[in-house]
């Protein structure tokens, strides 16, 4: 396998940012559109626990080498949320624990106590093969908000903003290194995974963050960050990288998702 797991659970660590000087937005502060695209997205850093909750009663809890990299990819997400939460305290935008558990109670009973066990069921029936399933959905999550964090870094040209965000990126590209790894060689030796792989993708995949806000929301982030001759290039890439993992071409999976929620790619 190409990704160096004892590299990574070494080095895992919190995004650095001892020599960001947070009062920098004050002085220059962010977009209503910014803020609005970083409340989002610290909603789906601060929330991968809840994923993590979710796939501990899946077949992947069983493979050890997966259960170590979702330790740290936890770990580095949660400090991913809690920094994009530090520049919206010097915004005086509501953060941190209020705002994290007003996010989960409000998925109610549904998304607190069906869906582990919805996703509990249907991977007991499928086996072994939803951890490639599983591999493959993170990949695509992964490239989609390393392709979000890019966008709104074009978009606000912000150098403070700039620089946070682009070493979240580089901590992103690590995960994804391993989803894609896992993927790649999971869908490659089992055309059933790619079977089941493709069809839940196509049925259930949709926009990282989709499942925990409203429409409303993700609508005005994926037409924010992904509207216009730019957005629409960045989605057809993600398409592109999709499509060439084993038995997934074709797919069109991120714009056909980001049609739905009404983002015009023209």
């Amino acid at each position: 396998m190409s990704f160096n797991l004892d590299t990574y659970k070494r080095e895992a660590q919190a995004v650095t940012v001892n020599d960001i000087d947070f009062d920098d937005f004050r002085d220059q502060p962010l977009s209503p559109e910014a803020l609005r695209c970083l409340h989002y997205m610290t909603d789906v850093e601060t929330h991968t626990v809840c994923y993590l909750r979710d796939l501990l009663v899946t077949p992947s809890h069983q493979n050890p080498r997966i259960t170590t990299f979702l330790t740290m990819w936890n770990f580095e997400e949660f400090w991913h949320g809690d920094v994009i939460d530090r520049v919206l305290a010097v915004h005086d935008e509501i953060n941190g624990l209020p705002r994290h558990e007003s996010v989960r109670l409000a998925q109610g009973f549904s998304g607190n106590v069906l869906a582990p066990i919805t996703q509990c069921l249907a991977a007991a029936v499928i086996g072994e093969d939803f951890i490639a399933t599983h591999m493959t959905w993170g990949a695509v999550n992964e490239w989609s908000a390393h392709a979000a964090y890019g966008r709104l870094i074009e978009l606000e040209q912000h150098a403070t903003l700039t620089k946070i965000l682009q070493r979240i990126q580089q901590q992103e590209s690590r995960h994804l290194a391993f989803y894609m790894t896992e993927a790649r060689e999971r869908l490659e030796r089992s055309r059933r995974a790619q079977r089941i792989t493709r069809f839940l993708l196509k049925r259930f995949w949709a926009p990282v963050g989709s499942t925990i806000t409203t429409k409303a929301e993700t609508q005005f982030i994926l037409g924010h960050l992904f509207n216009g001759k730019d957005g629409a290039r960045m989605v057809r890439m993600l398409d592109q990288k999709v499509d060439k993992l084993p038995g997934q071409a074709g797919l069109s999976l991120v714009s056909k998702s980001v049609a739905k929620f009404g983002v015009s790619l023209a």
